[in-house]
């Protein structure tokens, strides 16, 4: 391939942008955690941050960086608190954002974090670090590589806890 073809084929090259929601009722911000996972796929990717206030919020904010913005992609992050009118309100917004993905036919990864999955706040953070850093990896191969997931199906893969394993029977 000479150097012309090369750069023309460049150009017709298409670099997916994903779309990273979070909000202000978070305790920690893993938005963060996902950007640093992004700033490794430099050139390969691009994406654009968007914090509303509240869990509510994520699913008209990621509808919104999917049309208005040409997101292929989004990660919802969010943090349900451990009343069980927060835990409702978390089931609100993932039914809403399943919602976001039939109508715009683009996945949108909820990654939430209830607040009493830890056991303290340490423990806490740990999981949303781990949690946000996995499904950012997730997110850039959906669009870069699926087989990379395919290769990885029923292997008991979690995010934000240990690997489950496969089933041994």
């Amino acid at each position: 391939m000479n150097g012309r073809v090369l750069i023309e084929t460049c150009e017709k090259m298409v670099v997916p942008k994903i779309g990273i929601v979070d909000t202000m009722f978070a305790r920690y911000d893993m938005a963060k955690d996902v950007i640093t996972v992004f700033e490794e796929f430099t050139g390969r990717i691009t994406y654009e941050r968007y914090t509303v206030p509240g869990i509510k919020d994520l699913p008209v904010a990621a509808l919104k960086l999917i049309e208005e913005r040409g997101c292929d992609l989004v990660i919802a992050l969010g943090m349900p608190g451990p009343k069980t009118y927060d835990k409702m309100s978390a089931q609100v917004a993932s039914t809403m954002i399943g919602q976001c993905q039939l109508m715009t036919r683009k996945h949108v990864i909820e990654v939430f974090v209830h607040e009493d999955e830890g056991k303290d706040d340490r423990h806490l953070k740990a999981i949303m670090k781990d949690r946000a850093t996995k499904h950012a990896y997730n997110a850039i191969y959906l669009l870069l590589d699926p087989s990379w997931l395919t290769k990885r199906a029923g292997q008991g893969i979690r995010q934000g806890h240990e690997d489950a394993g496969p089933v041994n029977a």
